[in-house]
């Protein structure tokens, strides 16, 4: 079994960038730590570092290494802060994985509530990128993921809990905002922010415009879904974007208006099968559920934006 002191010191000098940085939060000496890397090189037979001058220098085999350290260990923390947990008497844990942009549009107010009705539950979110998705719903471990689809299959049980429209987002002062659904005759009269192209929203306008033959006019592109609904804000075009997305954006000023030929974007719920869904995640799964309706509800039928009609 690899020595757990080598494996401590490794994770220090990623995370601290050098040697005598990790010595400093492991409370060793630089020398110590040196030892410790060169005899975990020496037990796992791998080249982990490079050494430039008196710099090291994590390889590619030790960027890979480290990786499967990184997760390994996290998940050791993670065991280690639930054993007390429990010890403390707090047995009602839920370990959310989510996007971020999903974690603040229903996440964060939807545990909230849950969390006022037992004060001693406790509760661990974790967020990763969207477009890894098919990736960390099978090496993370978690109670409950909030997922847009499609996803690939896994060890987990999907169940469809939403579809979202799509609708174009924009200042408040756009010509289209004047509009309560804007077409796609509309949307390529005007120049727009694109987002990525293998993206739900990019894939529905390749659809029309190949549909159409009709070009869009794209003055930006902007891979990032938030960053795109950011630009929006400032005037500088229109986007297509997922709602959730606009309302993670924080601007201020933006509108948002149904989209025709309407494109669904679909989310789920994500449970591991090798775990017991415990009453905490029925409940939470409960609340954003119901969070997820109202949200959907007061965009499409009411006001999510300041509406230049209505003042």
């Amino acid at each position: 079994m690899i020595n757990q002191r080598c494996l401590e010191a490794l994770r220090a000098f990623v995370e601290c960038g050098s040697v005598s940085n990790a010595a400093a939060r492991l409370l060793r000496t630089p020398p110590q730590v040196s030892r410790l890397l060169s005899a975990l090189e020496e037990e796992v037979g791998l080249e982990i570092f490079s050494r430039r001058g008196r710099k090291l220098h994590l390889t590619k085999a030790g960027e890979e290494f480290y990786k499967e350290v990184e997760h390994l260990m996290s998940a050791s923390d993670q065991l280690d802060r639930r054993a007390d947990q429990i010890r403390r008497g707090q047995k009602d844990h839920i370990r959310i994985l989510t996007a971020p942009f999903i974690s603040h549009a229903l996440i964060n107010h939807s545990l909230a509530r849950v969390m006022a009705r037992h004060p001693r539950m406790t509760a661990q979110v974790e967020s990763r990128v969207r477009l890894d998705i098919d990736v960390w719903v099978t090496e993370e471990t978690f109670d409950l993921g909030i997922a847009p689809l499609p996803i690939k299959a896994g060890p987990f049980e999907i169940e469809p809990f939403l579809d979202l429209p799509m609708v174009v987002a924009m200042h408040v002062s756009h010509p289209l905002a004047r509009l309560r659904t804007v077409s796609f005759d509309d949307f390529v009269e005007h120049e727009i922010i694109a987002t990525h192209a293998q993206s739900l929203l990019g894939q529905h306008l390749e659809t029309l415009c190949n549909r159409t033959g009709k070009r869009l006019k794209i003055r930006i592109q902007a891979r990032n879904g938030v960053i795109a609904c950011q630009l929006a804000g400032l005037n500088l075009a229109c986007c297509l974007a997922d709602p959730f997305v606009a309302l993670s954006s924080g601007v201020e000023n933006l509108v948002l208006r149904p989209f025709e030929p309407t494109g669904v974007l679909r989310y789920a719920f994500l449970y591991p099968t090798w775990a017991n869904r415990t009453a905490a995640v029925d409940e939470m799964s409960k609340e954003i559920r119901d969070t997820a309706l109202e949200l959907k509800k007061r965009i499409f039928h009411g006001e999510p934006a300041t509406d230049p009609e209505n003042g």
